[in-house]
């Protein structure tokens, strides 16, 4: 007697189920929405930053020292990849385009041993300028 109950409830609800439906395709996002997207992308890059490492190239350029500005990459332990000089030079270069700058003139870079947390590290040093094109 318990089974019958039961067998009606599930015929019922697979009966629901059965009941056709209109179909309706599926609608691909609007077209603004998808540049909009790709525009905030792009917006992201950091501006170029020119490095100079002869402070003569500078001599008939007008500029703006906006502050200093290093780089650093680490190998923490022996099983890491070496630290590289051209990690340490690039992020010397992000953190001068934080700062609006457009240039950086490179002080030094060096692979220095023992650093704090760090078994071997590259770190770059130098000074954000702002070039003008006069």
């Amino acid at each position: 007697m318990r089974v019958l109950p039961l067998c009606l409830l599930a015929l019922t609800l697979t009966g629901c189920s059965l009941v056709p439906r209109p179909y309706e395709p599926v609608k691909p996002f609007p077209q603004s929405t998808q540049t909009g997207a790709s525009q905030s992308k792009s917006a992201a890059r950091p501006a170029p930053v020119k490095l100079y490492t002869d402070p003569a190239d500078l001599v008939s350029k007008p500029f703006a020292d906006l502050g200093e500005v290093y780089g650093e990459d680490c190998q923490s332990n022996a099983q890491d990849s070496p630290p590289n000089l051209a990690t340490a030079r690039k992020r010397m270069q992000i953190r001068a385009s934080g700062m609006k700058a457009n240039a950086v003139l490179v002080h030094k870079c060096e692979i220095v041993s023992g650093a704090q947390g760090c078994l071997r590290q590259a770190v770059c040093q130098g000074s954000a300028l702002k070039v003008s094109n006069q």
